[in-house]
């Protein structure tokens, strides 16, 4: 007989809420209770904890916490994405971001970081399309992905798709990087050599070197599960790590506004990015991040039709 579900009480959720904000950026509201406590019990079965406080001491405890933080962390994300998603935003890095880096620097590939890549199609992505622009990955770019999840790291790592990630892809595309192998898709080892994929916190920025020096940051449909204050750490750590005249790329349905002034607004052929300012080029007027942020979301809707 199923024991019956144990509720989360008031104090064990603000403690458990306090924690993950804390420990990875993860924000539960009140909206989000219900999941927070389902998702929490569901791995306390599996571990056969009997109470959310000793599930709370366990994850607080300095030998266990790093792998029981990933795994619980697994089971609180949802994680859902797929090929070419907001592709004007991969047209403008791929046809124009890269291109105009490569133009003023003597040598070296341009540095790509895909922050929070999921089970790695946008990585992967860029690298199909740097691909089919005749870019070299490797020596025109390099494409760097990292995620907290390690459950989706593996799936990434592997390159194996079901057919929902393919919503957005080009068919002709689809055929030429990827064959079907016991119901699934398995991308080419042509793409896939040419992602490095890394376990990241994007709260520990410390851990941002291994990366190297960045010259775009992609942090897409990301921070919109960060509460304001984590939103800015963030973002200023990409500020820091990002050279000057570096970009950031965010999704279409987030913006910095109130956030940060250490970006300018870049308004490309194919969509509207942010750059951090080159020291001969001061920050934008911070007043215009609201229309930016419309004008934004206006080029997305297109761009996906």
């Amino acid at each position: 007989m199923e024991a019956a579900p144990i509720a989360l009480s008031d104090a064990e959720y603000r403690m458990f809420r306090d924690f993950f904000k804390a420990a990875c950026g993860l924000w539960f509201g009140d909206d989000s209770r219900f999941l927070l406590e389902n998702r929490l019990a569901r791995r306390m079965r599996q571990l056969e904890i009997p109470s959310f406080a000793a599930y709370h001491y366990l994850l607080r405890k300095e030998a266990t916490r790093e792998d029981e933080l990933a795994a619980v962390i697994d089971e609180l994300t949802t994680n859902e994405t797929y090929f070419f998603r907001e592709r004007s935003q991969l047209r403008a890095l791929i046809d124009e971001i890269v291109p105009a880096l490569l133009a003023r620097r003597h040598a070296g590939p341009v540095n790509v970081w895909s922050a929070g890549c999921s089970s790695g199609e946008e990585p992967y992505t860029i690298a199909m399309m740097a691909l089919e622009a005749g870019l070299r990955p490797g020596a025109d770019l390099r494409v760097h992905a990292s995620d907290i999840s390690r459950r989706c790291l593996a799936k990434a790592r592997e390159g194996e798709y079901r057919e929902s990630s393919f919503r957005e892809t080009p068919p002709e595309l689809r055929g030429r990087y990827f064959k079907e192998k016991n119901g699934l898709h398995v991308l080419s080892p042509d793409v896939r050599r040419h992602v490095t994929f890394t376990r990241m916190n994007l709260l520990e920025p410390a851990r941002f070197a291994l990366l190297g020096p960045l010259d775009v940051v992609l942090c897409r449909n990301v921070i919109i599960y960060f509460d304001r204050d984590t939103k800015k750490r963030v973002i200023d750590s990409f500020a820091e790590r990002l050279a000057p005249g570096g970009f950031l790329l965010l999704g279409h349905s987030e913006s910095l506004i109130h956030l940060t002034s250490a970006f300018e607004l870049a308004h490309l052929r194919n969509d509207l990015v942010y750059r951090k300012p080159s020291p001969a080029t001061p920050p934008a007027d911070p007043r215009h991040s609201a229309a930016f942020a419309a004008l934004r979301r206006a080029a997305g809707s297109e761009g996906e039709r």
